[in-house]
């Protein structure tokens, strides 16, 4: 291989995750601002799954025109480079840090050029490895703390609670004083309770009319919406970060309505890491209150493999993906 170029995970066509292999594509070189960053790991998320499987071609269309497209969003690594006219004061090479990609997938691949708001310094003593799982939570900062402005001492449901997003969620809500249910796979409910849930549910025999009411509802998996938006109280209010891809027109315009009318409204938003919610993630590691729970890693050879354990389900944590 070149000098100029490095490995990325590809696909060619939409399809399942055998679609995807490792090839060669240009080694970027940071431009005016920013720094290059030798990728250490990655984490698969739910919308690459998509993605890939081209269930939402109007948005990775935009972002990614013609074939071959690249995986990937969020990375750990250490900074190699500095681009002319470098941000003051912004990482430097040797710096450990964290991020994600803006608006774009392809963070699948050894090497990036990124510009310094996207990213934030890793804090110390934390593995780079089990690190990458964690920057996608920083969309359970956005939703919990500043969407749903979740006050101690309130009830909170988290959906999903030991999956990527979700496992970030449920130790938050512990650490801003909420009361903690968590729906999970029984394989799974242990971990939550472990991780601050104080009550845990199997979500495969427990109904929303089981549950009593919440003050917020944080829901990861994209389905029921209604049944789920049900349970507020009155001055409940539910965060949404997935809808149903399979039924788009039908889950956006419930999501729409729900967000103008009435007073339990469904706050939709996709989240993306920043500078500053890099930062606040990384204060939350270092007080104790939130830690990285993986699943299983692997090596970037295996980048098919990982997406299909994560379409299995049943994860508990993060799916990681290692590039070193």
């Amino acid at each position: 291989m070149k000098a100029t170029e490095m490995r990325a995970a590809l696909f060619d066509r939409y399809g399942p995750p055998d679609v995807l292999y490792v090839g060669t594509v240009p080694k970027p070189a940071p431009g005016p601002g920013e720094v290059l960053v030798r990728v250490h790991a990655t984490s698969v998320n739910g919308g690459e799954l998509h993605g890939r499987a081209g269930k939402m071609r109007p948005v990775t269309g935009l972002m990614q025109r013609g074939f071959p497209k690249r995986m990937g969003l969020d990375f750990t690594g250490e900074v190699v480079a500095v681009g002319p006219d470098p941000a003051e004061p912004g990482p430097r090479p040797g710096d450990r840090v964290w991020g994600a990609l803006d608006r774009t997938f392809g963070s699948v691949a050894e090497y990036l050029a990124v510009r310094p708001r996207h990213l934030s310094l890793v804090p110390e003593g934390l593995d780079l490895v089990a690190a990458s799982a964690l920057p996608v939570g920083t969309v359970a900062i956005t939703a919990l703390r500043d969407k749903a402005e979740l006050r101690p001492g309130e009830r909170l449901l988290v959906r999903g609670g030991s999956g990527g997003v979700g496992v970030t969620a449920v130790q938050l809500g512990r650490a801003l004083g909420a009361h903690v249910t968590a729906l999970a796979g029984a394989r799974n409910l242990d971990l939550v309770r472990d991780l601050g849930a104080h009550e845990a549910y199997d979500y495969a025999t427990t109904r929303p009319a089981d549950l009593p009411p919440f003050d917020v509802v944080m829901d990861t998996v994209g389905t029921d919406h209604a049944a789920y938006r049900r349970l507020l109280t009155p001055s409940g209010r539910m965060v949404a970060i997935a809808f149903d891809v399979n039924r788009i027109a039908a889950s956006l315009s419930y999501i729409a309505a729900s967000t103008l009318y009435g007073r339990r409204r469904v706050r939709f938003f996709s989240g993306r890491p920043t500078h500053r919610l890099l930062a606040d993630l990384t204060r939350y590691v270092q007080t104790g209150a939130i830690r990285p729970v993986v699943d299983t890693v692997f090596p970037l050879e295996e980048i098919a493999e990982a997406h299909r354990a994560l379409e299995a389900g049943g994860v508990s944590g993060k799916i990681i993906v290692r590039l070193v």
